[in-house]
């Protein structure tokens, strides 16, 4: 049994919601197989504590005008690992370094992975990258 059509459509919009606010590697696995609480985890980063929590306000203003409020919120106080549980998905938004650390997307391995849109995938890279092309340039 794999995630369920809600879960994909919670995961996707608070992806967009993430990449809006510059989140970096945004992935959505699939772990319905493996547990029972929740169907996707969704996993991301920022650079700061500062961005962190601007990502996980963003996530958390998208799921609102959706009608999904978090049924349990951790970290928000300490901005390096802030865990949204809304049921259907759970968010993990790291800092860089956490991020590295735990390596979520390595424990998770075996789960698949849910496909996001394009414009989630692509838009932090490619910020990136016309930054790195502007400061080679200066």
């Amino acid at each position: 049994m794999s995630a369920d059509e809600r879960a994909i459509e919670l995961a996707v919009l608070a992806a967009r919601a993430a990449a809006d606010k510059k989140a970096r590697e945004v992935i959505a696995l699939d772990v319905s197989e493996r547990l029972v609480l929740t169907d996707v985890f969704l996993v991301t980063s920022g650079s700061s504590e500062r961005q962190v929590g601007a990502i996980v306000d963003g996530v958390e203003e998208a799921m609102h005008g959706a009608g999904v409020k978090a049924l349990r919120k951790e970290g928000v106080g300490e901005g390096r690992w802030v865990l949204l549980d809304y049921g259907d998905i759970v968010v993990h938004v790291q800092h860089d370094e956490d991020r590295e650390f735990y390596a979520l997307e390595r424990l998770w391995k075996d789960c698949p992975v849910v496909p996001l849109p394009e414009d989630v995938t692509s838009s932090v890279g490619a910020d990136d990258d016309a930054q790195a092309g502007e400061a080679e340039r200066a």
